[in-house]
């Protein structure tokens, strides 16, 4: 049978197949160690799960506006002032079936064939696959150390061609969990303006920073597109919902793109995710936002005695982003041993790198201290095998 060949340019998400397995050991009755998917040990935070249950206690289980509540849009925009010094009118905030709702909606609006779009490498990998989809040609740049672990305004500016029409940031980003400061964002924002391009923020890991504060480019320019998520710092991850921040002359075209792909968000998700914003549930949240930067400085500690901590320690997300190339070029491979030999699961590189994917992996402090401190262990004991 024939498929559509856009499909064939969607690599599997290879870290799925890895978590199959890890269950599967688990099943059998081994100790695994998981720190491979993007999802910490916490629950949904009490106010939001109460809530949703008083949500659905009440019968709120019909559609809503394409765009989302309008009580949710207007406690969003008032989320970016009160935190971000941004002026958001709500009819710019359109409500999603998780960010990926947000990036279906921003990746047909803003690109087709011929067009061609710039990208970190590494970066996740389904912001290529959903530009892919549109028919767009992904340009991903080669980062590092010596720009940040982020694509600045000068990588903007050089890699910038005739036919491109989309630069994309992430920041916080995962993999490597590094951000862009205000003055960094505001000269990407120029830089793409500048050349008549669009510009679309992955701002998913937003709230979860620990050495800067948080920023969002909606403080800097009404002009970016920004995807953002309640799954991360939010702890929603299975009520799937998000939301795209859009200039205003986009909100139409968004709105009828959003009517036809999936009708609208869920409704008692949305109920649910008024109860984020109380400052109830921002106290906890930022107690847990505390707990993951303990959990980040444990690993950075352990793995600085195994000589493997990187050179930029993550300013953001709960991701660190290691260089293994002196154990093996071959991530799945040592994912995998790592896996089998120990119990420990992570992430391989090639998940998210074109370019170096196969000599770095990505590692989730998603689990308590003393977990971490197990699987550094063990990974020392699987290292001194290599």
């Amino acid at each position: 049978m024939s498929w559509n060949p856009r499909v064939d340019r969607v690599a599997p998400f290879r870290v799925m197949s890895l978590l199959e397995a890890a269950q599967a050991r688990e099943a059998a009755g081994h100790d695994v160690i998981h720190l491979e998917v993007g999802e910490p040990d916490f629950a949904t935070p009490e106010p939001v799960v109460a809530a949703g249950q008083a949500a659905l206690a009440a019968g709120l289980t019909r559609y809503s506006p394409a765009a989302g509540l309008p009580g949710l849009r207007e406690a969003i925009a008032g989320h970016y002032g009160e935190h971000f010094g941004a002026d958001v009118d709500p009819r710019r905030i359109l409500v999603t079936p998780g960010a990926s709702g947000a990036l279906l909606l921003a990746s047909q609006l803003l690109v087709g064939p011929g067009d061609r779009v710039l990208m970190a490498d590494p970066n996740y990998p389904c912001n290529r696959h959903f530009m892919a989809l549109a028919g767009a040609e992904v340009d991903t740049v080669p980062i590092g150390p010596q720009s940040g672990w982020q694509l600045d305004a000068n990588l903007v500016a050089r890699h910038w061609q005739e036919a491109t029409r989309l630069a994309m940031l992430a920041t916080p980003s995962n993999p490597t969990g590094h951000m862009l400061d205000a003055a960094q964002l505001k000269a990407v924002a120029d830089t793409v303006a500048a050349r008549g391009g669009h510009l679309l923020v992955d701002e998913i890991y937003q709230g979860l920073s620990y050495d800067i504060a948080p920023l969002s480019v909606a403080s800097l320019t009404a002009g970016a597109f920004v995807v953002n998520s309640f799954s991360k710092y939010f702890g929603m991850t299975g009520w799937r919902l998000g939301w795209l921040l859009a200039p205003q002359a986009a909100v139409e075209p968004l709105t009828r793109l959003a009517q036809n792909v999936f009708l609208a968000a869920p409704t008692p998700a949305q109920h649910a995710a008024l109860a984020a914003f109380t400052p109830e549930c921002r106290a906890l949240l930022e107690a847990r936002r505390s707990e993951l930067g303990r959990r980040r400085d444990a690993l950075l500690a352990g793995l600085a005695r195994l000589g493997l901590a990187p050179s930029l320690p993550p300013q953001g997300a709960f991701y660190l982003w290691l260089d293994i190339s002196r154990y093996s070029r071959d991530s799945q491979a040592f994912c995998q041993r790592l896996l089998e030999e120990e119990n420990v699961a992570i992430t391989p590189g090639i998940d998210f790198a074109v370019t170096g994917g196969e000599y770095h992996v990505r590692i989730a402090f998603t689990t308590g201290i003393e977990r971490l401190e197990e699987a550094v262990s063990r990974l020392e004991r699987f290292l001194a095998r290599q």
